[in-house]
């Protein structure tokens, strides 16, 4: 059975925002949270981008269920042996109700200390290499660690939670797909792809918990949901690797400029029928978890259609 989670977005609300919807979330009934990690919004419309440690560290002292980075990039902008310890810290801190949710990145926030932005195959390498590193320095043992991509010397965690951290991958291809089911404890995707779970499960995923995200926009009409999602999200629409490329926040501005407002496919408005049915896809396609986020405010109205009219129709 489907359980649902909500999805906390560093890049439109800030840390005490994001503590307070975390806080109002479990209230309404969701099992688990999200929560992104940015080092820049995708553009200026949405605002913020609070460092994700920070906030997981509060969150930890708020809500009592589980936790998920949706995702870290443990390769370029922070070095995988810091994202090791910063995760096993969050893992104390939360009681082992931590998972650490890894991808391999966008040029937005990777690209800030100057490094080159590489193919998708030598990204997919260094993740791998990332996460077998980060897994190493979880054993709690001094390391050194000489690879293609990283070197640690002398290394140690002696902040460790009692049990591993699970360590989920995500994907949006197969290519990432079948890295996931190769080295994850779990998959995060954001389309209800049976396809991509059915890949992921037979790469090597077996049964473990394959992730997914939605955004929704409740508000008072769906005309004002549409406009308010387009507006903060049209980015989510942007074909191809652009998603992946682009530097600066700028420069998805700009692109977003290119997005109709027909384009936006979140569900938007007060009918709880989008809701099930975009729900409703993730459920039937095997997911485990679904994580809900709702974009432009209004969650306290959110929170009370979603467990009132949403949640008791689906399967």
């Amino acid at each position: 059975m489907t359980s649902f989670g909500y999805f906390l977005s560093c890049e439109e609300y800030g840390p005490r925002e994001l503590v307070a919807q975390a806080r109002a979330a479990e209230q309404s009934g969701f099992d688990r949270l999200w929560i992104s990690d940015h080092f820049h919004p995708w553009t200026d419309e949405q605002g913020q981008s609070p460092f994700v440690w920070s906030v997981i560290g509060a969150l930890s002292e708020t809500v009592s269920v589980p936790v998920t980075t949706a995702v870290t990039c443990p390769t370029m902008r922070i070095h995988p042996a810091v994202i090791a310890q910063a995760a096993a810290t969050a893992a104390v801190q939360l009681e082992g109700r931590f998972v650490l949710g890894v991808g391999s990145g966008e040029a937005l926030n990777e690209h800030i200390l100057g490094d080159p932005w590489p193919s998708v195959g030598v990204r997919l390498a260094m993740l791998e290499e990332a996460v077998g590193l980060i897994r190493l320095l979880h054993e709690g043992e001094q390391i050194s660690f000489h690879g293609e991509h990283y070197e640690v010397q002398d290394a140690r965690i002696y902040t460790l939670p009692e049990q591993p951290v699970p360590i989920y991958v995500s994907g949006f291809g197969p290519q990432a797909t079948e890295l996931a089911g190769r080295i994850g404890d779990g998959f995060c995707t954001v389309a209800p792809d049976a396809d991509l779970v059915r890949t992921f499960r037979e790469a090597g995923g077996g049964d473990k918990p394959v992730q997914g995200g939605i955004k929704v926009c409740w508000a008072e009409t769906e005309e004002a949901g549409r406009e308010t999602a387009h507006r903060l999200w049209a980015n989510d629409m942007l074909p191809g690797q652009l998603p992946q490329t682009l530097p600066r926040p700028q420069d998805f501005a700009d692109a977003v400029t290119l997005v109709p407002r027909e384009a936006v496919q979140m569900p938007c408005g007060p009918d709880p029928q989008p809701y099930v049915e975009a729900a409703q896809a993730f459920v039937d396609a095997g997911f485990d978890e679904l994580y809900v986020q709702q974009v432009g405010g209004n969650h306290e109205k959110f929170f009370r259609f979603w467990t009132d009219e949403v949640l008791p129709a689906l399967s």
